[in-house]
């Protein structure tokens, strides 16, 4: 392989890297803009929001058997759709006539490092 084959194929790595990071970065700004109010900026389900007037408390996404139990599309349909969705709690706002497909996407994969855990199959 040439000089120029290999540097071009590592810029190319590190461009892509770079895209990488500042997507998870952009994820990690909208969840803390619409998510962070009532899940926490942990996602431990104690934001702001949270208090006596709430009928039931937020997701705690950090509580990894729990994430385990819903599968992507769970996770992609409360987010677009909100809590009734998947019968849950209408005090989740749909959020999908705000947030772009790839936004959608990019909470879910944030989700998923906050729970630190994969999809239920």
């Amino acid at each position: 392989m040439s000089r120029f084959v290999i540097a071009t194929t590592m810029a190319l790595g590190l461009a892509l890297g770079v895209a990488s990071s500042a997507q998870a970065a952009d994820s990690k700004q909208v969840f803390e803009f619409y998510c962070a109010q009532c899940h926490g900026l942990a996602g431990d389900g104690k934001g702001v929001n949270v208090g006596k007037d709430f009928a039931t408390d937020p997701r705690n996404f950090t509580v990894t058997a729990d994430m385990e139990k819903r599968s992507d599309d769970d996770i992609r349909g409360v987010i677009k759709d909100g809590g009734p969705s998947i019968s849950k709690s209408p005090l989740m706002p749909p959020w999908g006539a705000t947030l772009s497909a790839a936004e959608v996407d990019g909470l879910l994969a944030y989700i998923r490092q906050l729970c630190k855990c994969k999809a239920a199959k």
